[in-house]
Formats: structure tokens, sequence, C-alpha cells
């Protein structure tokens, strides 16, 4: 049964409109993925230790691929796009976290969902509000636009440029 998924893509190393966009064409080359459709891209603080500044958006996208074996997917386009092991919340060529997988509520080794710190980052809220903004939160009903502005701390998010079409397959 297909799934209305909402991922969480970053990058500040390198390249990162190029990493952002292999990550982006390689999800749209897979056959259990459709109807993508990407946020603004945002230029964002990032969370943790001194780095560089993150490029983020948030995708959404229709799928048939279970939730282990969408995690299995993204990770496996990270490492294709360069990702190597890190220090947690480090410097990353690219990012992918499932935010959402349509209503479900999941807590597996190394798979939660929804992602536990969706509701309390600016970065993950400001392009998913954009994409859905009358979306709410499958554990708490609250909605997201209500979440972003109870938000205390600064933004740092600050929108590009940069866009991504991806209607049709790479």
């Amino acid at each position: 049964m297909s799934q209305t998924v909402f991922l969480g893509v970053g990058s500040n190393l390198g390249d990162r409109m190029l990493f952002l966009h292999e990550g982006l064409s390689a999800l749209a080359r897979e056959p259990k993925i459709a109807g993508i459709t990407v946020s603004s891209i945002y230029e964002t603080e990032p969370v943790g230790p001194a780095q560089p500044l993150f490029l983020n958006g948030v995708v959404r996208l229709v799928t048939e691929l279970s939730p282990r074996d969408l995690l299995v997917l993204v990770k496996s386009i990270e490492r294709a796009v360069g990702r190597g092991k890190g220090a947690r919340w480090g410097p990353r060529e690219l990012d992918i976290d499932i935010l959402l997988y349509g209503e479900k509520i999941l807590a597996e080794e190394g798979l939660n969902i929804p992602h536990p710190g969706l509701v309390d980052r600016a970065f993950v809220l400001v392009p998913l509000v954009e994409l859905a903004p009358d979306l709410a939160h499958p554990r708490s009903g609250e909605l997201f636009c209500d979440r972003l502005d109870k938000l205390d701390q600064p933004l740092g998010v600050r929108i590009t440029d940069e866009s991504f079409d991806l209607s049709r397959r790479a």
C-alpha cells in the first residue's frame, strides 16, 4: 500500500547543492517512489558543534517501500553521494531523514517515526509547513504550522534562490 512520506534533506560540506541534487535525483530514479515534491531550499544554522552552514529542505513523496526499506534506501543514497562515518551532529555531504511516514508511529532500533527532533527544529518545520501547511503530528495532533509559531529559538533559516524540479524522472 502506498504511503505519503516526508523526508528531511541537508548538506553542509563541499558543493552542497550538488550533493542535494544527486540525492534527490537518486530518489527520483527509485521505481517504488513517485510524486516527488521538494520544498524551497533554506540555508540554516547547524545544530551541534561549530561547522559550516547547512542547506536544508523537505521532500514529499509517495512510496510502496516499507519504512525499514526506505531507511535502507536513503542510507545507501547518502553513502553513494559520499557521506562517510562522522561525529553525531557533525558536518556531512548529505543527510536524509525520514520525518513522517503516513500516520505511522514507529520506534525500532535505528528507526523512529515521526522523527524525534521534528517538532523542535525550525530548519525542518519551515520547509515542512511550506509543503503541507495543514499537516498535523500523528501522535499529538498539533498542526506543524502552530508548532513552528511556538518555537522560542531564533529561526536561523534563510530561503535561497535554489530549487529542484523532480516532476520528471531523471
